[in-house]
């Protein structure tokens, strides 16, 4: 007999805890001011897609579901070796490149002196042309010798600077192979929590392939649906309050972030079919990043409470959505 009592007393008391939340706020419907609104909702969190931007092979990919990453943790890796070869090629390009350089170089500086040499002695056969010493002819080949020294010299510089863009050319060729190459290791955007894995190692993405989505945890907020009279009323930046279901005694403080301009038939998850029949028009409810990082190790995306705003600004919250500290 005490047995079954016990059992009975238990049940009664599970009953009365599951129930404990949502008394809260129904039984307490006609507690609330009348200048306070009131609609059931969900916790949602800002997501990330986390996407390759080449194409490529996924032979790494470290994380699952629910890790939390530091911003800048390694995501996934693709296959690099088809790069790695390129580098090298582009490597082996640049050293050629040098060697020319080099060379062309050294034809420059030989052309320089034969031009210098050339000069001179076009100049000393002129005098001595002038002083009816040697022919016209002699006179004729001096600069003939000049010109072509001055076009070796023009020619050597030539072969210089095509050296000098075959370097540059191969140096931007291995940057942007180095640029492709880290780019093949895909890092976390942002500080967060991964949500899902969507593809498994082996994968072949095309550019722009999603490997995971990550949640925001800065960017949190909570989005109920008002009638028009109400959402009417609403100031954008205004103060707002939510109250989860696994906290029902921890207002947590809001601020009215957005108020849709255009109605719409509210979504499923709404309490009542009746309430989903209705035209209403969403308001974002939107966590301070401070709040959110400091409840952050409590908060997780999916969460379902009450969101509540204060129709006249001017009456001030009643207590039981006063926030604790404030």
């Amino acid at each position: 007999m005490n047995k079954r009592r016990s059992w009975a007393i238990a049940a009664v008391v599970a009953v009365g805890l599951a129930g404990a939340g949502a008394w809260w706020v129904h039984d307490r419907r006609g507690a609330w001011p009348d200048d306070i609104a009131f609609a059931n909702g969900r916790l949602e969190m800002a997501r990330i897609d986390v996407a390759v931007k080449y194409g490529g092979r996924v032979v790494e990919l470290p994380v699952h579901e629910g890790d939390v990453l530091a911003a800048g943790a390694v995501v996934a890796r693709e296959d690099d070796s088809e790069l790695l070869a390129q580098l090298d090629a582009a490597s082996a390009s640049r050293t050629r490149a040098a060697g020319a350089a080099t060379r062309a170089r050294a034809e420059v500086d030989a052309s320089a002196a034969n031009e210098r040499l050339a000069g001179l002695e076009w100049t000393e056969t002129s005098k001595l042309f002038g002083d009816g010493q040697v022919s016209g002819v002699e006179r004729q080949r001096r600069r003939f010798a000049l010109d072509g020294a001055e076009a070796g010299q023009q020619a050597a510089r030539s072969g210089l600077d095509e050296a000098h863009a075959a370097i540059a050319e191969a140096d931007a060729q291995i940057a942007r192979l180095k640029t492709v190459l880290a780019d093949t290791t895909i890092r976390a955007p942002i500080a967060g929590r991964v949500e899902y894995r969507i593809v498994e190692v082996g994968a072949v993405l095309p550019a722009g392939g999603r490997v995971a989505t990550m949640l925001n945890p800065d960017d949190i907020y909570f989005t109920i649906f008002l009638p028009a009279p109400q959402a009417g009323k609403l100031a954008i930046g205004a103060d707002a309050r939510i109250v989860l279901d696994a906290f029902p005694n921890e207002p947590i403080p809001a601020r009215i972030g957005f108020v849709s301009s255009d109605a719409q038939f509210t979504p499923k998850y709404v309490e009542t079919a009746g309430e989903r029949a209705k035209l209403m028009y969403r308001v974002k409810l939107q966590l301070p990043v401070d709040v959110a990082r400091r409840l952050a190790p409590r908060l997780k995306a999916g969460l379902t409470g009450n969101g509540f705003v204060r129709l006249d600004g001017a009456h001030p919250w009643p207590a039981a959505l006063a926030v604790r500290g404030s």
